[in-house]
């Protein structure tokens, strides 16, 4: 050792085993699959190679002006000419702004009509400016023109509504069961095998293929809450999935292919559970009393460069921070549905450091890690811009512009 240390130098060797020891990653193969095990500190090392700079809320919830006072918005999406479109669905509609922000109109209002909504859950906007509004309530996804005009209403009957996006030029891509699925029969019998959580539909709603396992916690609330995720397409339609509560972040291929699979060390577990939570009925309505599980991501963003950017927690949850929501949910005999949704818990607190933006690389390498100083629930990007939602507190999208040092 000695003799290697004196042929290379004192100062090469302590930089090689510095570099050794910092950049912690493994990658491995399983199954044909190239999984990335990262460690704390991405190779960005203890300095980000990328810094936000903040420039403005889109949301007021102490404002007068009712065009910018949302109730629980739950999404954002952009066309090619500029427009951003908040999905507010406690307030059942979408607001349509221009680049800077500005108020430019109201769409849909609360209802069950072309153009109507009932806690709408996702927005999207495909290269034509077509609006994609998927509805759990409603079971069914509407597309409207960007003046808010129903060109088109998928009915999904039997199967149940979740998160959608416009996929290649004529089919949509969903996942997931959709926060306000709900049945007098669910949990009663044991899923013999979970089906794949994102599925290929044509415009009549018809699943053309569906891929990505489900992890099988063994209890029917378990798996609904446990395979919880975000997910959002780049330019070329490859899919990228950061699970709510599993260590897990997954690039797919447009054909459905899984190119690889990513985790990172927490400071906390993943294992579930810590209650399993239950279901009770009495007479039509539902009680849900949701499983008690380790949250480790709210949301997933891809920029131009490739990189993706995770919503990750670096704690959980503090009992004075949380917030929550109420569902009171009811259906009759005939099949009809009611719904109250309402925010209860310390909505005044808004600032945390609970939460931090990680970035990967294309092939999952974690770069590195910023803080951030309030509650994130989702996150959404547009050129280099980056808006941050905080959904039950301040009900409004922090607005960054991303700066490469």
């Amino acid at each position: 050792m000695r003799n290697i240390i004196r042929a290379i130098g004192v100062g090469a060797f302590l930089m090689a085993f510095t570099l050794m020891f910092s950049f912690s990653q493994k990658t491995e193969t399983i199954d044909g699959v190239r999984v990335v095990h990262n460690g704390k500190e991405g190779t960005w090392g203890k300095e980000a190679k990328v810094s936000l700079e903040f420039l403005k809320t889109v949301g007021d919830i102490e404002s007068t002006d009712d065009n910018i006072l949302f109730y629980m918005p739950t999404a954002m999406a952009f066309d090619e000419e500029g427009h951003i479109y908040v999905l507010d669905s406690g307030n059942h509609r979408i607001q349509k702004f221009d680049a800077n922000g500005t108020y430019v109109s109201t769409i849909g209002n609360q209802g069950q009509g072309p153009g109507e909504f009932q806690y709408p859950q996702s927005i999207d906007v495909d290269s034509n400016g077509m609006l994609y509004v998927s509805e759990s309530m409603n079971r069914r996804v509407q597309i409207l023109n960007p003046e808010g005009e129903e060109q088109k209403t998928i009915k999904m009957i039997e199967d149940s509504v979740g998160l959608v996006r416009a996929f290649g030029s004529d089919q949509m891509l969903m996942g997931g069961t959709g926060l306000f699925s709900f049945g007098m029969g669910m949990g009663d019998e044991e899923e013999k095998e979970l089906p794949r959580f994102l599925k290929v539909l044509n415009m009549g709603g018809e699943v053309q293929k569906d891929f990505g396992r489900q992890h099988d916690f063994k209890d029917f609330l378990m798996n609904r809450m446990g395979n919880q995720f975000h997910f959002i397409l780049d330019n070329n339609d490859n899919i990228y999935v950061a699970f709510d509560y599993q260590n897990r972040v997954e690039k797919y291929a447009p054909d459905g292919t899984l190119l690889w699979k990513s985790d990172r060390e927490l400071d906390y577990s993943t294992d579930p559970p810590k209650a399993k939570g239950g279901i009770k009925r009495s007479g039509g309505r539902v009680m849900i009393e949701q499983p008690d599980m380790n949250r480790c991501a709210s949301g997933v963003a891809v920029d131009s460069k490739g990189r993706v950017w995770v919503v990750t927690l670096k704690r959980q949850i503090n009992e004075e921070e949380r917030v929550e929501t109420n569902v009171r949910a009811s259906m009759s005999t005939s099949g009809g549905r009611s719904m109250n949704v309402s925010v209860g818990g310390n909505t005044e607190l808004r600032e945390t450091d609970m939460f931090q933006l990680e970035v990967y690389d294309p092939e999952g390498v974690l770069l590195g890690a910023i803080p951030v100083k309030h509650f994130v629930d989702d996150i959404f990007l547009n050129g280099d811009k980056i808006y941050l939602l905080d959904r039950m507190r301040g009900m409004q999208f922090f607005e960054y512009q991303i700066v490469d040092k």
